[in-house]
């Protein structure tokens, strides 16, 4: 948790401009090992499932997910979001990517969250394979599962390529939105 309120001052502090260029050119300076990254991620999906019934019950019919524990988010003007995650194939870690996004607009503020990316076909699967990094909203189709839309859903309304659940917000910035986040495959 420490580590988190320092990130935040931290990049609070960096400066609105600077941001979204430190973000998208290198990793963060404290980016998680692979085995807390590991950890963190399968703490963070047993949480979701918690949590989220539902996300439990799309895991089973999942061909892949998604996970990433930790996006830190701030801005002032521009902003963005960089957080490291794992790609879970048949419940074994299977690879490692990087969120990234930049904004800009009426912002100010900062955060934290995690979000989970249901893969349910293998079209996401080879799109985030042989994509050159991929922009959630451009692709396959992705729907971020609010409370509302997860009581509806069942395996007979499942017809989308994935399904997204953001959890653990912490701050001060009025939304999170996934809609132009890049993932991007990283090594470990």
């Amino acid at each position: 948790m420490t580590n988190i309120r320092t990130m935040l001052v931290a990049l609070a502090l960096t400066g609105a401009t600077a941001l979204p260029i430190s973000i998208t050119t290198a990793p963060l300076a404290h980016a998680a090992s692979v085995e807390e990254l590991n950890t963190e991620s399968n703490q963070s999906l047993q949480k979701l499932y918690g949590t989220h019934p539902v996300a439990q019950q799309l895991s089973k019919d999942a061909k892949a997910i998604l996970v990433f524990p930790r996006i830190i988010k701030a801005g002032l003007v521009f902003g963005g979001a960089y957080g490291e995650g794992v790609l879970l194939e048949d419940g074994k870690i299977d690879k490692y990517y990087n969120s990234v996004s930049a904004s800009w607009g009426l912002q100010a503020g900062a955060q934290s969250f995690g979000y989970a990316v249901f893969l349910m076909t293998d079209k996401a699967i080879d799109y985030l394979d042989k994509s050159n990094g991929w922009e959630i909203g451009v692709g396959p189709t992705v729907v971020v599962m609010d409370e509302g839309a997860a009581k509806n859903l069942s395996t007979s309304t499942l017809k989308d390529d994935a399904y997204a659940f953001i959890f653990d917000q912490e701050g001060l910035m009025l939304s999170v939105s996934i809609e132009g986040t890049k993932i991007s495959r990283i090594k470990q």
